[in-house]
This record gives C-alpha cells, structure tokens and sequence, in this order.
C-alpha cells in the first residue's frame, strides 16, 4: 500500500485490512476534524508509551495505555462495534472519549 492510499477495506466497510491482517475501521460517522484530534491523541499516547517503556517507569506506560485505549474506543476501533451502535450513542462515544482527551491533556 502506497503511504497516499486508503487501506483496503472489508465489502461490508467494517474492516481495513493491512499487510493481510484485518483491523477494525475508524467509524465512518467520527467528523474529520474530530478523526484527526483523535488520531493526534492516539499518536502523543503511542509516543508516550515508548518513552515510557525506555524509562521503565509503570506508571507512566500504564497511563499512556490507558490513553491509546480511549483514543481507539473514541474512533470506533475498539469497544462495541461502531455498525452496532445507534447514530446517537456513536456520536456519544467520540465526543465523550475527545473531551477526554483534551482534558487529560491540559491536565499535564
């Protein structure tokens, strides 16, 4: 896959599949703008565990996990499927998981 193009995706839109591997997709109904905050959390949190796990510093790797997990949930890649949830309750999700996000970070 070229760094330009989207990944390949399942017929039923749930899956990308990458290098042969299925991953579930990004919910489709997440605002763009919203996607990219939530993605910039994702990443900062990844960072934060690889510093962390340098470091050997528990506490810090444990809650840089729990951020990559808030920032998956909030984009539908984890927790209950996204194509199971009502329109309200999805909007809920990412809305819920950005505001918490953002929190947590101006709290450091």
């Amino acid at each position: 896959m070229e760094a330009d193009q989207s990944p390949e995706r399942t017929p039923d839109g749930h899956f990308v599949v990458i290098k042969g591997r299925k991953w579930r997709a990004t919910d489709p109904a997440v605002p763009e703008e919203a996607a990219a905050r939530l993605r910039r959390h994702l990443m900062s949190a990844r960072r934060a565990v690889r510093r962390a796990l340098a470091e050997s510093d528990a506490r810090a790797e444990a809650a840089a996990r729990a951020r990559v997990n808030r920032a998956k949930i909030a984009l539908g890649e984890r927790g209950t499927p996204w194509w199971e949830q009502s329109d309200g309750a999805r909007r809920e999700r990412w809305e819920g998981g950005l505001a918490e996000l953002d929190q947590r970070e101006s709290d450091v």
